[in-house]
């Protein structure tokens, strides 16, 4: 006999923004914020990503949530500002911020064109800072800032470089800011995932690599988005008040560090 438990609604008259939360580990995040109460800006990058965007809104609002779908390239101010604006106009504030948007690319350090090194530091980075000052300067007091890294940024691997590189300066983004806002009562953290069984990870890996890189977490498996999720939503939380400035890895025992 099976009973179906209340979800817990503390999030109740909160506003939460997600970037890139069209699809995968955004979606799951944005979902499971709403079906704690949070309201949800649902952001997207392009025309290509509506359909999925629009999917994500729904499923916030079955939760019992409010969503606004906004979209746009987070590595321009203008587009960063603008998302902000719309988040406000539409909810009069915002509480949490999962800066999740992101670009990964598998390739020889020798091989990685200006151009490919511009787009995924554009979106790795810039767009990471620009999405965190607005954060600071917009929060309500005693907000949520949490970045989604990668454990690559503590791993010892090829052909990562440009990826792991561009995700690496949220270690210091995250404690600087934490520091300077931290009066304010608002956390700051990046959560750094290992390898996850999502259509984001096997765009650049098969089958072989996916055993290997299972096979090196104590757990045999590769992560799943559900494993990642309650350590967001614990994140989110008033009883998170603690923690802060740090680069929490969540893996299987991938890596520790």
């Amino acid at each position: 006999m099976t009973h179906e438990t209340t979800p817990i609604r503390d999030l109740d008259g909160k506003v939460a923004l997600v970037t890139g939360s069209a699809r995968n580990l955004g979606r799951a995040i944005a979902i499971s914020l709403a079906t704690r109460g949070a309201d949800i800006v649902v952001h997207h990058h392009s025309a290509r990503s509506s359909s999925d965007a629009e999917m994500t809104a729904a499923l916030v609002e079955k939760a019992g949530s409010r969503a606004l779908i906004t979209s746009g390239d987070l590595s321009q101010p203008a587009t960063v500002a603008a998302l902000f604006k719309a988040a406000q106009d539409a909810f009069g504030r915002i509480d949490i911020v999962v800066n999740n948007a992101g670009k990964v690319l598998k390739k020889a350090f020798v091989e990685v064109t200006e151009a490919e090194f511009d787009e995924v530091f554009g979106i790795n980075t810039k767009a990471s800072f620009l999405v965190m000052q607005q954060a600071a300067r917009q929060l309500q007091d005693g907000g949520r800032i949490i970045n989604i890294g990668t454990t690559l940024q503590g791993a010892t691997t090829g052909l990562y470089a440009a990826y792991a590189g561009s995700k690496a300066p949220l270690d210091a983004f995250t404690r600087a800011l934490a520091k300077e806002i931290g009066g304010r009562g608002i956390t700051v953290n990046t959560v750094a995932p290992g390898p996850l069984d999502t259509p984001f990870f096997h765009a650049e890996e098969n089958e072989e690599t996916a055993a290997y890189l299972s096979s090196m977490s104590p757990l045999n498996r590769l992560g799943e988005i559900e494993d990642v999720i309650p350590l967001v939503d614990f994140l989110a939380s008033d009883g998170s008040a603690w923690v802060t400035a740090q680069t929490l890895f969540i893996n299987g025992g991938f890596l520790a560090r």
